[in-house]
């Protein structure tokens, strides 16, 4: 009886190790190394074809992070969505066509490489955009709301958003001790110099050199977090500089008030997420 057995108890343990071998290459699948993209509009890439689920995210499979993930070569997770916060990164982001998961939920232990840009809209970016355009050029009222009586609520607002980014670094870290963090900042609005482009982007030309160094301080604030949080800055804006939203179509990384390139209003087309991801791939490969 026991030779007879022999045979079956053969197949059972070859079918046992068969299975032992599957579940194996599952775990090692779970836990291969992943890059992961995380932020808001700038990261994500809304308008520019093709834009991927969740659609209420308005993400381009073009954006940064899909142009760059080639170069990284590791797979990618994008939970990017416009609109996010610092909050968003670990709580769901209501959107008009569903929630986005906590951005975090994409993070694990096998996470190698993170990319991030958010902050702009802690400090109301498109508020401030809304509140800052104007039929008449010789007027300042982003000036006028924003830095009157001595007091400068934008700078009061990059301010306060520096402990919050701090705060998702520490995060990444945590949920990912073994990843390299690149911190992308935001790409040039404006040209780098004079009085900007009215009515091409209707800004008054006393509140374009106000609101570009206002760019310049919300980027500044990003690299020091970078710094002081063991990540690597990676700088769109100084790559950016000569494709502002005042050139043409054919030059400019970021769209002006009325786009005419696929993007939305003042954020960057696919020319602006390629330039980004040209800096970004090389360093974080």
């Amino acid at each position: 009886m026991i030779q007879s057995a022999l045979p079956g108890l053969r197949r059972a343990a070859l079918v046992a190790l068969a299975a032992l071998a599957a579940l194996a290459a599952l775990a090692g699948a779970a836990r291969a190394a992943n890059y992961v993209a995380l932020g808001d509009s700038y990261a994500a890439g809304p308008i520019i074809p093709n834009q991927i689920a969740p659609l209420g995210c308005l993400k381009s499979d073009h954006n940064y992070a899909h142009l760059a993930a080639p170069t990284i070569g590791l797979p990618l997770r994008d939970p990017t969505c416009s609109g996010a916060t610092t909050e968003d990164m670990t709580n769901p982001q209501e959107t008009e066509l569903g929630t986005n998961p906590p951005q975090f939920d994409s993070l694990d232990a096998e996470t190698t490489r993170v990319s991030l840009t958010i902050g702009g809209n802690d400090i109301g970016f498109s508020e401030i955009a809304l509140s800052c355009v104007t039929i008449n050029p010789f007027s300042t009222p982003c000036k006028d709301k924003y830095a009157s009586g001595g007091k400068d609520q934008i700078a009061e607002r990059i301010a306060a958003t520096a402990p919050k980014v701090a705060a998702v670094l520490q995060g990444i870290h945590s949920r990912s001790p073994a990843a390299k963090v690149f911190v992308v900042n935001y790409a040039a609005i404006f040209p780098e110099t004079g009085f900007g482009c009215w009515p091409q982007m209707p800004i008054g030309f006393g509140d374009v050199p106000y609101l570009r160094a206002k760019e310049k301080e919300l980027n500044a604030m990003l690299a020091t977090q970078a710094a002081a949080n063991g990540a690597t800055l990676v700088n769109w804006y100084n790559a950016s500089i000569g494709h502002d939203a005042c050139k043409g179509s054919s030059t400019r990384w970021v769209e002006p008030v009325v786009p005419t390139n696929p993007a939305a209003p003042i954020h960057p087309n696919q020319r602006g997420m390629e330039g980004a991801a040209a800096i970004l791939g090389p360093v974080a490969k």
